[in-house]
C-alpha cells in the first residue's frame, strides 16, 4: 500500500507518531476500481469513507431521462464519501465512480469510529473535512446561482487546473451547469 500522499495530506492537519500512523492504516482496505466502476451506487447506504490515491473519480446522479448530472469531482488527495447517506444511514440519492483507474483507500464507519477512540486528534480531521464539505457545497450553490458561465467555468479552471487532463468535458460543462457547446465556446475566447 502506498502511504506518501495520505501521510501527506493527513501530516498537513495533525501530526501523528509512527505508532499512531500504524494503527491508523492498519484500518484502511485498499482498494482498485476500474474505469466506471462505482464506490458508491444509488440507493445503497454508504458504510464508509475513501481517500483517493490515485485516479479521479465523478459524483453524479443518473436522471429519468438517463442523462448523469455531474455534481462533484475528486482527485489524488481528496476524501470520498456521501456524509448526508452515511451519517443518517439513508440511501444514497447520487453514485460515485471513477472515470479511469483509481486506487482508493477505504475506511468503514465502524473502523473510523475505532480510529478516532484510540487516536482522538484524528476527530479534528474529521471535523475539518466536514466544515471543507460544507463550504464547498455552498459556495458552488452560491456560484451556480449567482454567476455566469464564464466566470464558473475561471473560478473552476484557478482550483482545479489539470481538469481538463483528467476529466471528459461533457462532466466539466455538466457540473458548470452549461451545454458541452458552450463550454467549448467559453474556451475558445479564454485563450
Amino acid at each position: 500500500m502506498n502511504t506518501e500522499l495520505i501521510k501527506q495530506v493527513v501530516n498537513s492537519i495533525v501530526s501523528l507518531t509512527e505508532n499512531e500512523w500504524q494503527c491508523l492504516l492498519g484500518y484502511f482496505e485498499q482498494k482498485t476500481l476500474t474505469k466506471n466502476s462505482c464506490f458508491l451506487q444509488e440507493g445503497q447506504i454508504c458504510d464508509s469513507i475513501a481517500f483517493v490515491n490515485k485516479g479521479t473519480l465523478i459524483y453524479y446522479k443518473l436522471q429519468d431521462n438517463g442523462q448523469e448530472t455531474t455534481t462533484d469531482f475528486a482527485f489524488p488527495g481528496d476524501w470520498v464519501t456521501n456524509n448526508s447517506s452515511r451519517l443518517n444511514q439513508n440511501p444514497s440519492l447520487i453514485n460515485i465512480k471513477a472515470i479511469g483507474q483509481t486506487e482508493l483507500l477505504i475506511l468503514t464507519n465502524e473502523n473510523l469510529t475505532k480510529c478516532y477512540n484510540q487516536i482522538p486528534k484524528l476527530e479534528r480531521i474529521g471535523r475539518l473535512l466536514i466544515e471543507q464539505a460544507f463550504v464547498k457545497i455552498t459556495s458552488q450553490n452560491i456560484d451556480l446561482q449567482t454567476l455566469p458561465a464564464r466566470e464558473r467555468y475561471e473560478k473552476m479552471l484557478s482550483e482545479y487546473p489539470e481538469i481538463f487532463q483528467k476529466v471528459p468535458l461533457y462532466h466539466i460543462a455538466n457540473y458548470l451547469g452549461i451545454a458541452p457547446k458552450s463550454l467549448s465556446r467559453i474556451r475558445k475566447t479564454h485563450f
